[in-house]
């Protein structure tokens, strides 16, 4: 069991912050810098320095904070070489398919283009935990911008073949609006009938609905799940690709209202 800790909070208005700390070693990874009063405020009221910032794609709203926490706190950032003409000052570039090593564990870099052309996802399976930002959410996933349809299937399938018991940390607390998308195109499923429900609870109680669980995510999650027929016949699309019925998945969610 590792001994790091994984902490997560809400900046901006639904943005996740999430810090790595190893207490062995006192160096903390931040994934992403919404807002770097807020992050700064935290290291500060936990007692921790922050050493990396790890950046998943270039949305300001993900690297507002990383110059004011560059300048308090001299850490390294770290980010795709694709985006480099777009991210803050990289210290150091990292590669699709990559492994590198990080606060004593492994970290992979998973390119997962759609959100973004340049969108990455950190991996750490010492701490079963991957970092998937605007890619993938609780229930759903993010728009496409700049990437295409089948680009977006190809990410999600990648991250859904990670083990079942990978926690799923994302960018921004949309679970609860996710769901309701999600019954409207398979609501005769069990599994995100229950999620629905839990989701329900913990928002009425102000609690986050992150980490997931990527096992129950791929039992209720519709966009990591093109192949089911309830999904297909929603659409008409019974002998289409998955690539395409994630595609009228999205269109859908898109103009969902």
């Amino acid at each position: 069991m590792s001994a790091k800790i994984i902490h997560a909070f809400i900046c901006r208005n639904d943005n996740f912050a999430v810090l790595i700390h190893d207490p062995e070693t006192g160096l903390t990874a931040a994934i992403d810098a919404p807002d770097g009063a807020a992050i700064a405020g935290e290291l500060d009221r936990l007692g921790w320095r922050l050493s990396h910032l790890l950046i998943t794609h270039h949305h300001e709203d993900h690297i507002a904070g990383v110059a004011p926490l560059r300048a308090r706190f001299a850490c390294e950032v770290w980010g795709h070489a694709a985006d480099r003409h777009r991210l803050p000052g990289l210290d150091r570039e990292v590669q699709d398919g990559e492994v590198f090593g990080l606060l004593n564990e492994e970290v992979h870099v998973i390119a997962t283009p759609g959100h973004t052309s340049g969108q990455i996802a950190y991996y750490f399976p010492g701490l079963g935990a991957v970092f998937a930002a605007d890619c993938l959410f609780s229930l759903g996933c993010g728009r496409i911008f700049e990437g295409t349809a089948r680009q977006m299937w190809q990410a999600l399938d990648r991250l859904r073949k990670l083990p079942g018991n990978t926690a799923l940390y994302c960018g921004h607390e949309y679970t609860q609006a996710n769901a309701r998308f999600a019954l409207s195109v398979e609501p005769g499923n069990q599994a995100l009938q229950k999620r629905a429900r839990e989701v329900d609870a913990l928002r009425a109680k102000g609690e986050f609905t992150l980490p997931a669980v990527m096992a129950d995510e791929c039992a209720a999650n519709p966009f990591l799940r093109p192949e089911s027929p309830e999904i297909r016949a929603h659409f008409g699309l019974e002998h289409a690709s998955d690539a395409e019925v994630f595609a009228a998945l999205r269109q859908g969610k898109d103009h969902f209202r």
